[in-house]
């Protein structure tokens, strides 16, 4: 059945594709992060290996949560490997357990997104009227400046 939300079907459809994206953006950092909580080594393992936890729990959340939005607005999540990848803007560097490479690829990577939603929240509020997803982009967005932020405290 048809959403009948207050959005044009050409919003809803745009919107949609802006959320797959994040979604994409979300997995293949998701991946990224576990793949360090993995395969850490040094002297602070069990710190690194908790921490990384840790981001890959919320990061998990966020997949959740963006994968409903979209839903709620009356499109299909992406789920497939395969799309995330054609859809993403992030990377996956060669394998590293060295700790201060892996944190600085992590940060890269939500500054990235971070850079993206920012862009997007506008493009919500101004071009495609809606309100909802600017504040769900918003809320995504804050949860991974404060990921970020403690990603950068490990750096010098």
């Amino acid at each position: 059945m048809k959403a009948n939300i207050g959005l044009t079907d050409k919003n809803a459809q745009q919107i949609a594709l802006v959320l797959n994206k994040i979604l994409a953006d979300e997995f293949v950092l998701y991946a990224k992060t576990r793949n360090y909580h993995w395969n850490y080594e040094g002297d602070n393992f069990m710190e690194m290996h908790k921490f990384y936890e840790g981001q890959y729990e919320e990061l998990d959340d966020m997949i959740d949560d963006v994968a409903e939005r979209v839903r709620k607005i009356g499109h299909y999540a992406e789920g497939r490997l395969k799309e995330y990848l054609k859809l993403s803007d992030l990377t996956e560097p060669s394998s590293t357990t060295d700790q201060p490479k892996q944190v600085k690829n992590l940060l890269d990577d939500h500054e990235t997104i971070i850079r993206y939603l920012r862009q997007q929240v506008d493009v919500m509020t101004d071009k495609l009227k809606d309100a909802g997803t600017a504040d769900f982009l918003t809320g995504i967005m804050e949860q991974h400046e404060k990921m970020a932020w403690m990603l950068r405290a490990y750096l010098k």
